[in-house]
């Protein structure tokens, strides 16, 4: 996509006559002389190969060019003398529309000029720096083919660079060229049994399932603006870009680290009690591997790429593999079925587009905990699927995270299952989504997942399970029967959280929603880096202070000392800042009575416990959650700043 941006004091243009047959239809007003002040004019052309993804770059881009302006206005003008190399009409006039709506998100009063017509126009160029400004856009060429040895897949690979003007082909696997191909239908199903088109339902009462549905449609995954959580998560030194790496990975610094480890450990506890064996497999694999090439091949992903010797490896983007392999070396008999295999990857990688890229929502290094489960037939398959819908829901309400579900499955495998997933809608007790492909293009046939809807209303798959139907060949992955014979299994993907690191973004994001309608944010007592924030009036209580810290610690929980030479004010600020849950204000009064004066974040108030009140209030609060220690010095005076 070409764009050339004019800041001027006016623009004024007439649609004359069509240019060709296939130009857009206007109506009798849209034919009329329009003139529009103070505008930035973005002269436009869809070129071929744009995409939604495109389009979303292009609004960002005009989106800082608007505000570096400080213009009123801004007209999208198709103009296709910019290149050579155009879109088809219909497609330049389904993403010009696009790109028209994306920008009256953030200037209500942008217009487009007439696609394929003849236009008079006059326009005044302001003469400032900005005043004038081209741009071109192109969909991401961040990969070059890559056929693997004695196969027929193509698999995506990175390279540095491209001579410019030099086309650079990006080759995926089937499965993601399936995807493109499948022709998908939304519908919302009911809790009732009711099968609605997306496009038919009322969504007065349900507005983030109206926000999902859009997202699903529309597919813009770029972010307009930096979405919240990256600031919150810099505010608070949770986590940071690392620049000496490659995009989309990121150092998790000690705070962060711990609200993750909790997770992580959470979520192993969790697959432990329900019964999956835990392993740990290898993160990289031989391309040349006689299950792998196939599977590769099936799975809608993009891959990092290593070089050892000669050989070439593909960094692992699940568990699947390493855990397939296991279980087709391991002896497994019908009455170890349904046998659960889990991992905790650390970490999966997918090459994920850049324009894609948004903190810890969509990155290319992850936590993943992948568990498979392996299954006698259908029937076993299904209640598994069932179980582990269920475990998720809990997992997410666990959380206070509001999620949306989507069933996406083959057309008919839904018509004949269509009983057990209205039995799976009543359970959430709401509408969902309901996503029907003609065909498959990958492994599965059906999945679920629980999306949260974030602050520009984008979504995000948290948690999700998938029924296998062709892994179980691939791998050569079969159990014994009562007969003794070999048997297929039926399989199941599932990851509950989804990564550990959108769980975190899903929890930011929620805090910033509070934010911003004037609540205090907070995160739920088990996962806040520190849990009681001791704080001194004078050095004279410094030693009952020292008591308090190894009181809580020997009860497990994480509690440090501010003792730097800063302002009572100062230090309870900042303690509110860091949404420390329990803030004990400690006098000459309190250390005499063995008692504190605690702000209680949850209800903004100021309380008095006791040490032993105060523990028990704690463990009523992370009850059946892990503990971790705190990883940074108890003294804030000893702590470097991150």
């Amino acid at each position: 996509m070409r764009l050339l941006q004019l800041h001027c004091d006016y623009v004024e243009y007439k649609a004359n006559k069509p240019a060709f047959k296939s130009a857009e239809e206007i109506t009798e007003e849209e034919k009329k002389a329009k003139k529009v002040s103070n505008a930035l004019v973005v002269f436009t052309t869809v070129e071929a190969g744009d995409n939604e993804e495109v389009v979303a770059k292009a609004t960002l881009d005009i989106k800082k060019h608007f505000g570096e302006v400080k213009a009123d206005s801004i007209v999208i003008y198709p103009y296709a003398h910019l290149s050579a190399n155009l879109a088809k009409p219909a497609e330049a006039i389904r993403l010009l529309s696009l790109l028209h709506l994306e920008v009256q998100k953030f200037n209500a009063s942008a217009v487009r000029s007439p696609f394929g017509w003849y236009k008079a126009f006059e326009l005044k160029c302001k003469g400032h720096p900005l005043a004038e400004l081209s741009k071109t856009i192109s969909f991401e060429t961040g990969g070059a083919a890559k056929k693997i040895a004695g196969s027929g897949a193509l698999i995506e690979t990175e390279i540095t660079s491209a001579k410019p003007g030099q086309a650079v082909e990006t080759v995926v696997s089937d499965s993601l060229k399936q995807e493109a191909a499948t022709k998908s239908v939304f519908y919302v199903l009911t809790p009732e049994g009711e099968v609605i088109p997306a496009d038919k339902f009322d969504f007065k009462k349900h507005k983030d399932l109206k926000k999902f549905i859009d997202y699903e449609v529309k597919k813009v995954r770029v972010y307009a603006e930096e979405p919240p959580h990256i600031k919150l998560m810099k505010e608070h030194a949770l986590v940071n870009y690392e620049p000496a790496s490659d995009q989309g990975n990121f150092r998790w610094l000690p705070k962060g680290l711990t609200v993750k480890k909790l997770l992580e450990r959470h979520v192993t506890n969790l697959m432990l009690d329900y019964g999956a064996v835990q392993v740990e497999t290898p993160i990289m694999y031989d391309y040349e591997h006689p299950a792998l090439k196939k599977y590769l091949n099936r799975f809608p992903a993009r891959q990092y790429v290593v070089k050892s010797d000669e050989k070439e490896f593909f960094l692992r983007f699940s568990a699947c593999f390493g855990q397939f392999l296991a279980v087709h070396d391991a002896v497994v008999s019908y009455k170890n079925l349904p046998f659960r295999i889990y991992e905790l990857t650390h970490y999966s990688f997918r090459r994920e587009q850049s324009g894609e890229l948004a903190g810890l929502k969509r990155l290319r290094a992850f936590s993943m905990p992948d568990m498979h489960t392996m299954c006698a037939d259908f029937e076993q398959a299904k209640e598994e699927f069932e179980r582990q819908y269920r475990l998720c829901a809990e997992w997410n309400k666990g959380l206070g995270i509001d999620f949306e579900t989507a069933f996406r499955a083959q057309k008919d495998f839904f018509e004949e299952n269509k009983k057990w997933y209205v039995a799976m809608a009543k359970h959430i007790g709401k509408p969902m989504l309901l996503e029907l492909f003609d065909k498959r293009y990958a492994y599965f046939i059906t999945k679920f997942e629980m999306n949260f809807i974030d602050n520009a209303d984008k979504a995000t798959s948290l948690s999700t399970v998938q029924i296998d139907v062709e892994n179980s060949e691939t791998f050569d992955l079969a159990f014994v029967d009562d007969n003794g014979k070999k048997q297929r299994f039926t399989i199941l993907h599932a990851s509950i959280p989804g990564a550990i690191e959108r769980v975190v973004y899903a929890l930011l994001e929620r805090e910033a929603m509070k934010i911003k309608s004037g609540k205090p944010a907070s995160l739920p007592t088990w996962l806040s880096p520190t849990q009681v924030r001791i704080i001194p009036i004078s050095e004279k209580v410094s030693k009952y202070c020292e008591e308090l810290i190894q009181t809580f610690t020997r009860a497990g929980f994480r509690a440090d000392f501010d003792d730097r030479s800063e302002t009572l004010q100062k230090k309870i600020r900042e303690a509110e800042h860091e949404w420390i849950p329990y803030i004990c204000v400690i006098g000459e009064r309190e250390a005499e009575a063995h008692a504190m004066s605690v702000r209680v974040r949850e209800t903004g108030k100021q309380e008095n416990f006791s040490p032993l009140s105060l523990i028990e209030k704690l463990e009523k609060e992370t009850v059946g959650k892990p503990q971790e220690k705190l990883s940074l010095p108890k003294r804030l005076s000893l702590r470097p700043k991150f």
